[in-house]
């Protein structure tokens, strides 16, 4: 056999080997080589490790914060009307607890760390790059797979100390294949306007401690794969990207604060197998379909350890469904607005438990039959009957209904950790979330 032949029968075998290794859902890994299985093991420890044994208390712990931030605020507007005020330049108005925490210092730029102890819910051990050096992104370019060219976001997210990466101008990045992520890293989009768009999105695969803030993501495709770099030290074949905004496969200790997004050909952000520790916050989603799943397939019982907070984003015009979908797992929606949807907000299957608490739901107004919020999927209701699904302190809109599951003293059975520590009233949401998506901060003034 020809040494050219050889070499390829050899990669077939290494691509065969690989599959069955694989879990169902791709992890656009195409040769799952040692570096792989090592990686994903730790992962799973990891993930382990960052499981809270009592969730309620992430849950009370953010909404004790968030009553707090209301009642410091004065002069602020008591109305529902929708006011996105990403230009404006008066005295700071920051109306949650996660953005009081570090927009009304006018030395932000000065202070960048002092965001990552800013995070509120199951994200809260999330650091990214704090106290690591700063990495300044000065050029747009995405050309070289392989040996990133220093300077370009590539070449940032795959070094192997804590970065914070942050941008001396904006920019719109086209992204060639999926963007990977290696851990303790921040990605800080404050001060310039930063586009991921018109190409592959990013991959946060068996990472840990991840902050992605401030970008503004859209018009993703799928990336072709092929040969990629994921570190330093390795580099190796991918598989065809899904075309997701965001993807969180295996990681723990993950914050997506303040983007925006909108038309990606898969979801906006995946959540997946045996991630956890994730906090989404203060983000504009509009114009999508599928918008956030969390598990990946209902074979998956690693998201049995999932657990995420959704809180505080505006999920807005031309949305359709999924926000979230979720399997397994707990999450928490609180104090999120919900203004349109085509199909419904929250669906789910395989016995996710789901508080949402303090959200406004507005049905859709043409659409008789849109008015759930809830869905759930491949299950009689003689199944997801014992599935707990609560609704604390939600506003239901233009006829929207949420169908609730479970046991109906879920929370009375727990009152030191939910009744006494009630959200922010469901009539703030409109407040609470104003400012969600990029911010247009100005360097020398508050965000």
């Amino acid at each position: 056999m020809e040494r050219a032949e050889l070499y390829s029968f050899s990669i077939i075998l290494i691509f065969a080997f690989a599959s069955t290794l694989l879990p169902s859902s791709t992890a656009n890994i195409a040769v799952y080589d040692e570096y792989w299985q090592k990686r994903a093991a730790e992962a799973w420890n990891r993930t382990l490790d960052t499981y809270e044994p009592i969730p309620a208390k992430v849950v009370s712990h953010l909404n004790l914060h968030t009553s707090r931030a209301l009642k410091e605020i004065k002069n602020g507007s008591n109305g529902t009307r929708r006011q996105l005020a990403h230009g404006y330049q008066g005295p700071c108005t920051a109306t949650n607890p996660i953005d009081r925490c570090w927009r009304c210092d006018p030395n932000w730029s000065n202070n960048r760390f002092r965001l990552a102890d800013c995070v509120l819910g199951f994200g809260h051990k999330a650091k990214g790059g704090k106290n690591g050096k700063i990495y300044v992104v000065s050029d747009s370019s995405d050309n070289d797979m392989v040996n990133p060219k220093p300077g370009t976001l590539r070449h940032a997210v795959i070094q192997k100390e804590p970065l914070w990466i942050i941008f001396d101008r904006s920019m719109v990045i086209r992204l060639n294949q999926e963007l990977i992520m290696t851990s303790d890293k921040t990605i800080d989009a404050r001060g310039a306007s930063i586009h991921i768009a018109h190409g592959a999105g990013i991959t946060i695969q068996f990472v840990r401690n991840v902050i992605i803030h401030g970008l503004k993501i859209h018009n993703i495709v799928p990336g072709s794969g092929g040969l990629i770099r994921d570190s330093v030290d390795h580099y190796g074949f991918r598989s065809r990207s899904d075309g997701d905004g965001i993807s969180i496969f295996g990681s723990q200790d993950i914050w997506i604060d303040h983007v925006s997004m909108k038309q990606c050909s898969d979801g906006l952000i995946d959540v997946i197998y045996g991630s956890t520790g994730i906090t989404i916050s203060n983000g504009h989603f509009t114009d999508h379909n599928e918008v956030m799943l969390f598990g990946a397939s209902d074979a998956h019982s690693q998201d049995k350890n999932m657990q995420i907070t959704v809180a505080f984003n505006h999920f807005g015009k031309r949305l359709v469904q999924r926000m979230p979908r979720c399997r397994w797992g707990y999450i928490h929606v609180v104090n999120n607005d919900y203004t349109h949807w085509n199909m419904y907000a929250i669906g789910g299957s395989m016995n996710p438990t789901i508080i949402s608490q303090g959200n406004r739901y507005i049905a859709p107004p043409d659409n008789g039959y849109a008015k759930e919020v809830t869905k759930r999927e491949y299950s009689p209701e003689s199944v997801w009957a014992s599935w707990t699904w609560r609704s604390q302190g939600d506003i239901f809109l233009r006829g929207a209904f949420f169908v609730e599951s479970g046991d109906v003293n879920y929370m009375s059975k727990h009152p030191q950790l939910y009744d006494l520590i009630e959200p922010a009233s469901a009539q703030t949401v409109a407040e609470i979330t104003k400012f969600s998506g990029a911010l247009g901060c100005k360097v020398g003034k508050p965000c």
